[in-house]
């Protein structure tokens, strides 16, 4: 299955709740499984955002269900029966990026050695070549522009609501912490983010991969 199908799939069979199918119908109506996952930093090619989506995903199951489970003190704090919110919050987190980027074209120097132009790299000559930009429609964060969107089709519980909210770790808001105590599920998908990004996505950059 290509990425979008997985999403779905994993989508359809985790999230049941009322307005779960208003929300997918709205996604499929948006770039979001084109989109990249960032401009120029992780994934940043078209699909980039349904795949940093899916590893999103797969980093927090694994760490909540499996890696998490017996091993604390016989507690489950993850079981699979709440599957339903690490698959919310993972899948959802980053929808605040769906009809976020627009493709513009800029000059880059392609070095080679058929190049008509030097410098002290080598030759190279002038190429158009398409770069994303951020084009935001409605400017209202990012973890809460998340929670937004969600809420216009479905409710969310207060965890799943803190939980994309403060997913990016932004340490300069002194809730930060103080969410990541109260709610674990919000730490985990922190963690599964930088998972995703910095380990599965690693020279993903500006390439699709194969």
């Amino acid at each position: 299955m290509d990425p979008k199908e997985l999403f779905i799939a994993a989508y359809q069979k985790y999230i049941t709740r009322p307005g779960a199918e208003s929300l997918l119908n709205w996604l499929l109506s948006t770039d979001f499984f084109e989109a990249p996952a960032s401009s120029k930093y992780h994934s940043s090619f078209s699909g980039g955002l349904v795949r940093h989506t899916l590893n999103v995903f797969d980093r927090m199951r694994q760490n909540c269900v499996y890696e998490f489970g017996m091993a604390c003190g016989g507690s489950i704090p993850f079981p699979e029966s709440e599957t339903e919110s690490i698959a919310v919050v993972a899948l959802l987190h980053d929808i605040c990026k769906a009809d976020f980027y627009q493709t513009e074209f800029k000059n880059r120097k392609i070095y080679s050695e058929y190049g008509t132009h030097r410098d002290n790299r080598g030759t190279y000559s002038w190429e158009s070549v398409p770069v994303y930009t951020i084009a935001e429609k409605f400017p209202f964060g990012h973890g809460e522009k998340s929670v937004f969107l969600i809420c216009e089709h479905m409710r969310l519980t207060r965890e799943e609501a803190m939980a994309i909210r403060y997913h990016m770790g932004d340490f300069s808001d002194r809730n930060t912490g103080k969410v990541y105590e109260m709610c674990p599920l919000a730490l985990q998908l922190h963690v599964a983010d930088l998972q995703a990004t910095y380990l599965d996505e690693a020279g993903q950059n500006n390439k699709k991969e194969g």
